[in-house]
């Protein structure tokens, strides 16, 4: 697996962790590089893995703007080496892509095939990533996934918790709406299909929680869990996305439709609501 420290891979060891049939080696620097393109190849093809699951990523969502070239080489130029990788040992290849390939300007939730628009670096990044996978490694599995939070790294519900115990009150975008997706439910459905694709193609699908909110009433329910356990529990106000500026533009609407990989594999992650409560309760309990 490419990545060694990102939520996904904190995941995917936890649950591999727990399993005996699954042996999990995670990739990542300073061996591995997700800049340097050659050592993607060497060190995948050292060790001969029966399944590369690529969750390595450049995710500075508003730095990117500034570092376009970075995020292209390891958003299009790295997940395409290790694809090609995967090609020359015959195995399989998971690839995690984002919402934001999407403009936002559609009402409804994205499908697969919708057309994309991204609207800042990052986004373009990773929809060129998808293509140049898709084009190294055309039985890859390319998976959409939408707001990842987990109790490892950094991501929203870690941020809220941290701030709303050093702030009486928050501001918080409440115009933007997606599909909070918990890391560690994607890394289990991950596991749980990676048989399959042994002897399957993949395809591009999207894989999210189950329901929609918008980020004021994520914090909202983050709140409520928290306060109902005697953690940090700021009073919250909403605003608009122009009244919260940022280097890079972000999507209104982010939600994506995962009925496509419900009926092709059988799975489906939980509602977003009962990963956060778990997820809120182990993070009050460190």
């Amino acid at each position: 697996m490419t990545g060694r420290t990102g939520q996904l891979a904190a995941s995917l060891a936890e649950i591999a962790a727990r399993r005996p049939d699954v042996e999990m080696i995670f990739l990542g620097r300073p061996e591995f590089d997700m800049d340097n393109t050659a050592s993607i190849g060497e060190q995948i093809d050292v060790r001969r893995p029966d399944l590369v699951i690529n969750a390595a990523a450049y995710t500075a969502v508003d730095k990117a703007e500034a570092e376009t070239e970075r995020a292209f080489a390891i958003n299009r130029d790295g997940a395409a080496a290790a694809a090609r990788a995967a090609k020359r040992l015959g195995v399989p290849f998971v690839h995690i892509s984002t919402d934001y390939v999407f403009d936002g300007r559609k009402a409804q939730p994205y499908l697969e095939l919708d057309e994309t628009g991204p609207l800042n670096v990052y986004g373009r990044s990773k929809l060129e990533g998808e293509r140049a996978v898709l084009e190294a490694r055309p039985q890859a599995l390319v998976l959409r996934t939408s707001w990842v939070f987990s109790p490892f790294g950094s991501n929203f519900l870690k941020t809220m918790l941290k701030v709303g115990a050093e702030r009486p009150m928050l501001r918080v975008v409440s115009d933007q709406v997606g599909n909070p997706t918990s890391a560690l439910d994607l890394a289990a459905a991950i596991l749980e299909i990676s048989p399959r694709l042994r002897s399957e193609p993949g395809g591009l699908y999207h894989l999210t929680g189950e329901g929609s909110t918008s980020w004021h009433g994520f914090a909202d329910f983050i709140f409520q869990e928290s306060s109902r356990r005697g953690g940090p529990a700021p009073a919250l106000e909403a605003i608009s996305s122009a009244d919260y500026k940022t280097a890079a533009a972000r999507p209104e609407n982010s939600r994506l439709d995962c009925t496509a990989f419900a009926n092709r594999f059988g799975v489906k992650l939980r509602p977003w609501t009962e990963a956060a409560e778990e997820t809120v309760a182990r993070c009050l309990s460190h």
